[in-house]
């Protein structure tokens, strides 16, 4: 398995630290006409978005995964960033017109968070296939989080054109309804999510977990701290997670367990072996702030990894 389709968003996280409580400035008898702003001391610009955050992880482990997404006219240095670590960027789409999606969020010192999304160029993604980006078929095809139909529109492709693809709807779970899920995962060589956007999905879809993992080949469900479920031909199988050193950010974990798994997945390693390679790798991501900030080489990844796990020299091909 070599040509592996990341799609996705692609986007710009700005953070910013209120040094006070936003409590303190809400008058609730006046909230039919708010007109506040909060003079921030702090503000970091990470790079996001899921698709993204999933083809950095593959390249780290040594893979060329090809993005696919729609960005802006300020994609340069964000472009220069993904393609320093081996990512292919030649089937992004940008649209000058209009900037990059981006996430802009303030969060005061109760941890309550104040945020904004701008979808930008990825409203545009709607517009493309597979086939208007790559010639022939690829060996998977990842539909991460996007916009909502154009993750529906992929799917339908690749049901249609045989191609096998990877469903993540993770946070567009609450957007799409129940149809418009299973017609988004239904026929997927792998789908993963975690135990909360499962729950939802069973009760948007009237499923049970039989009837979703009837639905797809292989259905993997993390559960934070408690690992990874697998259920696969009728059997259930749990991975653990691998232990971090410390605990700095959660956002982008799932997102980098994701590229882990695939990379295992496209080495042909047993599914267990895979799912052990992206705890590793979300582990990393848990250490640090933001989703696209950590960083191993191939030689000091597998060391880390065998001290938890047990690849049996699998994971020689890495290094």
């Amino acid at each position: 398995m070599q040509d592996i389709i990341v799609s996705g968003s692609i986007a710009y996280d700005y953070l910013m630290r209120f040094p006070g409580q936003f409590k303190e400035h809400i008058i609730q008898d006046q909230l039919d006409h708010v007109s506040l702003s909060f003079l921030v001391e702090d503000m970091t610009k990470h790079w996001g978005g899921v698709a993204a955050n999933i083809a950095y992880t593959m390249a780290l482990l040594g893979a060329q995964p090809k993005l696919f997404g729609t960005v802006g006219r300020d994609f340069g240095d964000y472009e220069d960033h993904l393609k320093a670590v081996g990512v292919d960027c030649n089937l992004v789409r940008q649209h000058d017109e209009v900037f990059t999606a981006s996430f802009f969020a303030n969060t005061d010192l109760d941890n309550n968070q104040i945020a904004s999304f701008y979808s930008g160029a990825m409203a545009m993604s709607k517009n493309y296939l597979v086939a208007d980006v790559y010639e022939g078929i690829p060996d998977l095809v990842v539909i991460s989080p996007s916009d909502p139909e154009a993750m529906l529109k992929l799917s339908t492709e690749c049901r249609e054109r045989g191609i096998q693809f990877v469903a993540d709807p993770s946070q567009q779970v609450p957007r799409l309804d129940g149809e418009q899920l299973r017609r988004c995962v239904s026929g997927a060589y792998l789908m993963t999510v975690n135990e909360y956007e499962a729950d939802i999905i069973c009760k948007k879809t009237g499923l049970d977990m039989h009837g979703l993992r009837d639905l797809v080949e292989i259905l993997i469900v993390t559960q934070g701290a408690k690992g990874s479920a697998i259920y696969l031909n009728g059997d259930k199988k749990q991975v653990g997670v691998f232990p971090p050193d410390e605990i700095l950010d959660p956002t982008g974990v799932g997102d980098a367990f994701r590229g882990g798994l695939l990379r295992g997945i496209q080495l042909g390693l047993p599914i267990e072996t895979a799912a052990e390679v992206g705890a590793t790798c979300a582990t990393y991501a848990l250490e640090k702030v933001g989703t696209q900030n950590h960083y191993f080489t191939a030689q000091a990844f597998v060391e880390r990894f065998r001290t938890q796990f047990d690849d049996d020299g699998a994971l020689d091909a890495l290094v």
